[in-house]
């Protein structure tokens, strides 16, 4: 499993192509050659990229659940919205399709964070306002899910 460090900011440009941050591609650089999927995030307005490692991972998962239930069905057809294969071109970039632009609002100035596996592209405005809102709720937030006793019953 990869486990990805770090948030940097680059600017999209009129063709919504993305420069790679170094950093990421050294992070990434056994799977680069793979590709990615990009994808709409489930919870917030901003996209997801999975390195296909990662992402053939999650399909496994997925590919477990009764198809004949229409609650995994739903979710399925969901989850894989729009999802795209997408690479990183000669200079590093990375090209999102204009469909997926507009679904996280993405203008000029974008952020790429880190999320453990996959890395979140955001629109740097909508990126803050998500920090900034749940910044209130955070210590609660962190309470409740890492401050469960179950937890240190696994180390």
């Amino acid at each position: 499993m990869i486990n990805l460090i770090g948030t940097y900011e680059c600017k999209s440009d009129a063709k919504g192509r993305l420069m790679f941050s170094s950093a990421f591609k050294k992070q990434l650089d056994s799977v680069l050659q793979d590709g990615f999927v990009v994808k709409r995030a489930v919870f917030q307005p901003c996209l997801e990229l999975y390195p296909m490692k990662e992402w053939n991972l999650m399909m496994e998962k997925i590919n477990k659940l009764n198809r004949f239930n229409k609650k995994n069905n739903d979710f399925i057809r969901r989850f894989t919205a729009g999802v795209k294969m997408v690479e990183l071109d000669a200079s590093g970039r990375i090209l999102i399709p204009k469909d997926l632009f507009e679904f996280a609002g993405i203008k000029k100035q974008v952020v790429m964070s880190s999320s453990v596996n996959i890395i979140e592209i955001w629109d740097k405005e909508k990126y803050e306002k998500a920090i900034d809102d749940a910044a209130d709720d955070f210590a609660d937030l962190a309470e409740e899910v890492m401050g469960n006793t179950e937890l240190d019953e696994l180390s």
